[in-house]
């Protein structure tokens, strides 16, 4: 990432230190700009790959599946459902309906493309839709002994241990025995317990009249059981006018309470990336975005070089090393997301009559989208901070080297208007020799303390002179040839510091000033 703004040294001339602050400034703003063109570029990369679509594609699927209510009952749909009853309700009724769009609202055949249904008659159903079951063992929790004998079964909460693998039911096809995980994806986190694939499926028919005459048979043979924990509803949309798919995911959980708990997940992302001429301007982003990445790597590698331990004590180049990590991540997600998407994408589209799993490609394209959303804003926190603290500590260093000397003219002409009022008011003699020679800290320290001074004014004094000498030995030599020095945040809080100290001690001889003054008008009067 760039660097802070620059120290300047002092020992030079005016018309040279204002030759270098020059210098230093536009280094400053080259460094800024290079820094703002990776963010415009972090920007059009973000906001490039979100489609106004994406939202309205979710909202008409969302309201398909998730609102529409079964016919002659306006109170049940998906979002409703309670019951095992409700379930298969919706099951015959909204989820049928939506699923299958095979003809117009005349009966007219639209679409012969091997009996894929279009919802909405825009979006083709890739492949067919999933039901999935996942199911728990009898007798996984334990009965107190004074109701063993009125309980004979006990379901306990889904987990991996407790899940039942056994057959049961019919026995005859894929929904009545267990099948275990051939994908790739996630396991789902759901309301009650965190699900892992596999369990009890079976996919549905392109014929509208086979899937619904599948579900009344699973219905009255008792498909759904006191064991059963949780059925997802898997399947996935292409839109071609817009370049879209949409993953689809309803979720049943039965929890060991009773009761059904509904959730669901939509999924529209664009998986086809570069298919126009805007999608190769993304692409060509993406290269200038590794090339940026390349350049900052190199240059915090530098400076970890160069400030070696020092490096780490800054929180601001903690905050250039996460964002290196998360630019890192995100581009080896990308690379990954498009590596799994040539691989699959054939296969999922191969065999018509399958599942097509595309929710594995979704899933991880979406945390894509995560991990450079909080990129993004981190860039922009870095941003803020450099443009703050380049501005500000440029004007405070150069006001600092050009209009302070060793002396503290400011200091001394405060100093001997005090003692000047004083002497007016025989509080206390006048000092025989202006130039006396250089006192000890300690000979000063006895001298104030038989004056009159406390202990804390003694000891504020003491630090503010160790931190005066300090700064003019370290940024105030002419002995130092190096202008140029790369600024630290210690050092930064040093001169900070300094300068609170030294406001607290103007304002506190600011106050002595005003009681002294108004003694002198008691005294006139």
């Amino acid at each position: 990432m760039p660097e802070a703004s620059r120290w300047h040294r002092g020992g030079t001339s005016k018309p040279k230190l204002h030759y270098r602050k020059e210098v230093e400034i536009r280094t400053t703003l080259q460094e800024l700009l290079l820094y703002f063109i990776f963010l415009i570029n972090l920007c059009i990369l973000t906001f490039g790959m979100v489609n106004p679509h994406m939202y309205y594609l979710n909202k008409v699927m969302s309201s398909l599946f998730l609102d529409t209510s079964v016919s002659g009952d306006e109170r049940t749909n998906f979002k409703s459902i309670r019951s095992t009853t409700d379930f298969w309700k919706y099951m015959e009724g909204p989820l049928l309906e939506g699923l299958y769009w095979d003809s117009w609202y005349t009966n007219q055949k639209l679409y012969n493309l091997k009996n894929s249904s279009r919802i909405y008659y825009e979006n083709i159903i890739l492949g067919v839709p999933r039901v999935r079951q996942l199911k728990v063992r009898n007798n996984t929790c334990k009965v107190y002994s004074s109701f063993q004998s009125l309980i004979t079964e006990c379901y306990d909460k889904y987990t991996a241990e407790n899940e039942d693998l056994s057959d049961f039911g019919l026995q005859s096809n894929t929904e009545w025995t267990y099948s275990t995980s051939n994908t790739s994806s996630p396991w789902h986190w759901g309301f009650v317990g965190v699900y892992r694939n596999g369990g009890f499926i079976f996919t549905l028919s392109k014929s509208k009249s086979e899937t619904k005459n599948k579900f009344i048979d699973l219905r009255l043979n008792s498909w759904i059981t006191r064991g059963t924990r949780v059925i997802f509803i898997d399947f996935s949309l292409y839109n071609a006018n817009v370049n879209l798919f949409c993953i689809i995911r309803l979720v049943a959980e039965f929890p060991a309470t009773g009761g059904i708990l509904t959730s669901w997940q939509f999924y529209s992302v664009k998986l086809l990336r570069y298919v126009s001429y805007y999608d190769y301007f993304i692409a060509s982003c993406e290269v200038t975005f590794c090339i940026f990445l390349v350049v900052f790597t190199t240059q915090e590698i530098k400076k970890i070089k160069e400030f070696k331990s020092a490096y780490l004590k800054s929180i601001w180049n903690w905050l250039e090393l996460l964002l290196l990590v998360l630019c890192f991540t995100a581009v080896s997600f990308n690379i990954y997301c498009n590596i799994q998407l040539f691989l699959l994408l054939g296969q999922l589209l191969e065999n018509t009559e399958k599942y097509s799993d595309f929710y594995f490609l979704a899933y991880w394209h979406v945390y894509y989208n995560n991990i450079i959303a909080v990129t993004i804003f981190f860039a922009w926190i870095k941003n803020m901070f450099l443009a703050i603290i380049n501005d500000t500590y440029s004007e405070v260093k150069a006001d600092y080297s050009i209009g302070r000397r060793p002396d503290f003219e400011l200091g001394n002409v405060i100093k001997k208007g005090c003692f000047n009022a004083l002497e007016k008011l025989k509080l206390k003699k006048a000092q025989k020799d202006e130039d006396v020679n250089i006192k000890s800290s300690g000979e000063l320290a006895e001298e104030a303390r038989r004056q009159g001074f406390d202990e804390n004014e003694i000891q504020r004094a003491e630090k503010m002179k160790k931190w005066k000498e300090r700064l003019e030995k370290k940024y105030y030599s002419t002995e130092i040839e190096d202008d140029y020095q790369p600024v630290t945040q210690q050092e930064f809080q040093e001169l900070f510091l300094y300068a609170v100290e030294l406001e607290k001690e103007l304002h506190y001889i600011s106050l002595k000033l005003n009681r002294v003054m108004r003694k002198l008008s008691a005294l006139q009067k």
